[in-house]
This record gives C-alpha cells, sequence and structure tokens, in this order.
C-alpha cells in the first residue's frame, strides 16, 4: 500500500505491526486505547496495523460498512461507529470479499454473524460480539468522517493497531513522534534485566507505601 495514508515515510502500517499495543497505550495514554468490549472475536488473532477507514452506520442499519469493503485501500483497518447491540453489522461474505481485497481488519463498536466462517478464513474482526440477526441497507452516511469507536475518537487516517490486548489508536499528526517513544521504550526495556527491574520496582512501590503511611 502507500506509504502516504501512514502519515510519515517511516511510520508504516509494518513499523508499527512490530509494536505491541501495551507499549504504544504507555506512550499515548488511556484516551486513545479503545474500551474492553472492543475485542478480537477469535483466538489467536494475528496483531494487525493499517490507517483507518471510517464508517459510520446507524442502530439497525449496515449498509455503509457494506459500501466500504469496495472503497477502502488495501491494507486498511475499517473502523465503524455503530453501537447497535440489535443486528448484525457484517457477515461471513462481507468479511471474505473484504479479505479478498486486502482489508487489514473490522474494528467495530457493534456486532457481527458468522463467527466459525470468519474465523476459518483467518479475518481479524475487533468488535463487541456476535448476533445472528442482521441489520437493514437504507441508511446513506458519507465514508471517511470522523467516528466515535470503543470510547476513541477516530480520524480516517488515524493508524489502528490492535490485537489480543486491545486496540489502539494513534493520530495521524502524531504517528513519527509516538513510533519514535515506542521504539525507545523498547529499546530501554531490552538492555535491563529482570533483576534490575525487579530491584527498581519494589524501590518504587515500597516509597509509594511509605509515603502513604503504610507499615508492614
Amino acid at each position: 500500500m502507500n506509504d502516504d495514508h501512514a502519515g510519515s515515510p517511516t511510520a508504516t502500517p509494518n513499523a508499527f505491526r512490530e509494536i505491541s499495543p501495551t507499549t504504544l497505550a504507555d506512550v499515548l495514554g488511556r484516551g486513545q486505547v479503545m474500551d474492553v468490549g472492543i475485542r478480537p472475536l477469535w483466538s489467536t488473532v494475528p496483531r494487525v496495523a493499517g490507517p483507518a477507514f471510517t464508517v459510520r452506520c446507524p442502530p439497525g442499519d449496515n449498509l455503509m460498512l457494506h459500501a466500504a469493503i469496495h472503497r477502502a485501500a488495501p491494507g486498511s483497518v475499517i473502523v465503524v461507529e455503530s453501537g447497535d447491540l440489535d443486528h448484525a453489522l457484517a457477515g461471513g461474505n462481507v468479511c471474505a470479499v473484504a479479505q479478498r481485497r486486502g482489508v487489514a481488519a473490522f474494528v467495530a463498536d457493534g456486532l457481527i454473524r458468522d463467527l466459525a466462517e470468519v474465523r476459518a478464513m483467518g479475518f481479524p474482526v475487533f468488535a463487541r460480539g456476535v448476533i445472528p440477526f442482521p441489520g437493514s441497507k437504507k441508511a446513506v452516511e458519507p465514508l471517511n468522517v470522523d467516528v466515535r469507536c470503543g470510547g476513541v475518537d477516530v480520524s480516517a487516517g488515524d493508524m489502528v493497531v490492535a490485537d489480543e490486548e486491545g486496540v489502539v489508536v494513534v493520530p495521524r499528526a502524531r504517528q513519527e513522534e509516538v513510533l519514535g517513544a515506542a521504539r525507545a521504550k523498547l529499546a530501554k526495556e531490552a538492555e535491563e534485566s529482570l533483576d534490575a527491574w525487579e530491584l527498581a520496582h519494589r524501590t518504587r512501590i515500597d516509597e509509594i507505601l511509605r509515603d502513604g503511611g503504610f507499615v508492614g
């Protein structure tokens, strides 16, 4: 895919795929981490990273997600604002077409169906769960507008990184900065032995306990 989607020459999806959401969360803070309800729907899902292609689906309707799979660039993570817990946004065929067209994953604040098919094809879906009943296809909405998914504001082109640890959104304007900080953090951790970490950790915890009046 074109690296321009990543916001810089070096902050590419491949680069972010090497960074755990755990490390990115430490760098970014809680506000860029989707809530616990947005989770992988099958195990063990591979880590995915790609620029957000954003979709808004009103409750009970899935038209624009079905439109998005034919418009998202290869490597995109389709991010869906919905919040509907009564209807499925997509099923096996929609996921299969998305996968065939090179979409990296779905991250949906809603539900899907045909989970066995999705799991068998190995298409990564992060969502709130599964329901067998589909939504309708009537509500026309613009694509690639700002959306809110899992409590996080997402804009088109933001980098979405997701695995079994959770889903993190890196704003497009901060991708180079965040990638550099995450790599520096990993390098520092790699140089530190467990013994050194344990000593520093205990010293810090004991200091907090002492300052809080703990005796024991």
